[in-house]
C-alpha cells in the first residue's frame, strides 16, 4: 500500500500517507492500519524501497518526506503480480467454526450474535457507501476502483443473506 501510493502520488510524508489512506478506508478493506505507517516506512526504507528525500522543518516540528526508489518500484510491481495470482476467496473461518460447534450454545444467544453481525455487515456497507459517495463528489471513480465498491457491495449482501438463512433455519429449530 505505502510503495503504491507513493508511486502512484509521487514523494509524501508518514502523514500524508495516512491521510489518503483514511480517505480510502484501507482499514476496512486492505486491513492495513493507517497508524502502521512509520513502522513500514522505517522497514521500506531499511530494504532501500524508499529513500529519505528530505526533512522539512514546520517550526518545531520535522516533516520526513519518502520517495519510492528503482528498487522499490521492481518490488511493488512484483507484489501486484503476485497479489493478482492469490485467490481471492476468504472464508470466515471464525463462523464456520462456530456453525461446525453450534449445538454447544443457546439458540437464543446464537440469534442475538448474528444480529450482532448483521448490523456489523451492514454498518461497513454502509460506510462504503458514504466513502464512494464522498469519493465521487471530488472525482470521477476510476472503473478499477468501482470494481472494489461493487466486489465489497456484493460480499456484504452475500454474508448479510447467509446470516438470514442461519437465522431462518435456526428459527425452526426453537
Amino acid at each position: 500500500m505505502v510503495l503504491g501510493l507513493l508511486s502512484q502520488y509521487g514523494p509524501m510524508s508518514g502523514y500524508e500517507i495516512q491521510q489518503k489512506m483514511q480517505s480510502a478506508q484501507t482499514d476496512k478493506w486492505a486491513y492495513v492500519q493507517p497508524a502502521s505507517i512509520y513502522h513500514a516506512l522505517k522497514k521500506l526504507d531499511k530494504e532501500q524501497f524508499v529513500i529519505l528525500d528530505t526533512l522539512e522543518q514546520t517550526g518545531n516540528r520535522s516533516k520526513a518526506i519518502y520517495s519510492i526508489t528503482e528498487k522499490g518500484k521492481m518490488e511493488f510491481e512484483r507484489l501486484l503480480i503476485k497479489s493478482f495470482e492469490k485467490s481471492s476467496v476468504i472464508f470466515p473461518t471464525a463462523l464456520y467454526t462456530a456453525l461446525t460447534f453450534m449445538e454447544n450454545a443457546n439458540t437464543k444467544e446464537i440469534l442475538k450474535a448474528l444480529d450482532t453481525q448483521k448490523q456489523i455487515i451492514e454498518k461497513i456497507c454502509e460506510d462504503m457507501k458514504i466513502g464512494q459517495e464522498e469519493k465521487s463528489q471530488i472525482m470521477e471513480i476510476p472503473q478499477n476502483v468501482m470494481m472494489i465498491f461493487n466486489n465489497i457491495y456484493a460480499q456484504c449482501e452475500m454474508q448479510l443473506k447467509f446470516i438470514a438463512d442461519m437465522k431462518k433455519e435456526l428459527k425452526l429449530n426453537i
